[in-house]
């Protein structure tokens, strides 16, 4: 059988660097993209890895790290749009640029990524995108609006385009991780708070502090085990959570009415 091949944005670290080794391991080629792939010595040394440079707000970067992944390998097999941004605020006080960037990077930016490949899988009548979303992409929790806009967005969009590329041979596939450590809130996160507010304040202060007792995973390579197993499983499933927070909560929310939902949330806030 021929090796087939992934393409892999957002690989620099957290859970799109675990992908690129585990797809690697099992034999795969894999196109590791990132904005600053000069920086970047664990994943180049690795047989049948390329890294290319690839900014998911920049149409040239993408198209041009398509074309090297195809002049390399021959063909891209997989999409895996796991490359985001999140922030963290109220949204009366969210600056234009901050707004901005969300929504660049993580709805734009993967419909740019994604119709870069689309050709090429039309043209081979096969193909899987994976989109990472989250948990917080079918519930939501305070001062996280423009990020869980977002993430809504990408269910949607998955959803909806599973029905446009299924008679292509191409699946959709979304995984929706929970809370894991990751340096996402160090490296992809904007904290703008409540600005000079001061009806927010209390209430962003007392939900800031219980952020920073949440249990978070160190099992971050579920997340990589999950984005495999969508994009070589050969099934029709949609949606894969990873995490036993993410699996529970939605779980719990299919059983309730929205109110019970917001009191469920409520009460561990």
């Amino acid at each position: 059988m021929m090796t087939k091949t992934v393409l892999i944005t957002g690989a620099s670290s957290g859970f799109g660097k675990d992908a690129v080794r585990l797809f690697q391991k099992n034999g795969w080629n894999v196109v590791a993209s990132m904005r600053s792939p000069e920086r970047e010595a664990e994943l180049g040394v690795l047989d049948n890895v390329l890294l290319v440079r690839l900014d998911v707000t920049d149409s040239g970067s993408i198209q041009q790290a398509v074309e090297e992944g195809i002049a390399r390998f021959g063909r891209i097999d997989a999409l895996v749009n796991n490359a985001g941004h999140g922030s963290l605020g109220v949204l009366e006080a969210a600056p234009a640029e901050v707004v901005r960037q969300q929504f660049d990077v993580n709805v734009f930016g993967l419909i740019e990524v994604t119709k870069a490949v689309l050709p090429h899988m039309r043209k081979n009548r096969s193909g899987v995108i994976v989109n990472v979303s989250s948990m917080g992409g079918r519930v939501a929790f305070p001062f996280s609006t423009l990020y869980h806009a977002t993430k809504y967005a990408v269910e949607g969009l998955s959803e909806s385009l599973q029905f446009e590329l299924g008679p292509l041979g191409i699946r959709v596939k979304l995984v929706e991780p929970g809370g894991y450590k990751t340096d996402f809130a160090g490296r992809s996160l904007a904290t703008f708070g409540a600005g000079d507010l001061l009806d927010y304040q209390p209430a962003y202060n007392d939900f800031a502090g219980k952020v920073d007792t949440w249990p978070m995973s160190e099992r971050v390579w579920e997340v990589a085990e999950a984005i495999f197993e969508a994009a070589s499983d050969g099934s029709q499933q949609l949606r894969y959570p990873v995490g036993a927070d993410a699996v529970q909560l939605l779980e719990a929310s299919k059983q309730m009415d929205d109110l019970a939902v917001k009191n469920m949330i409520s009460s561990f806030l």
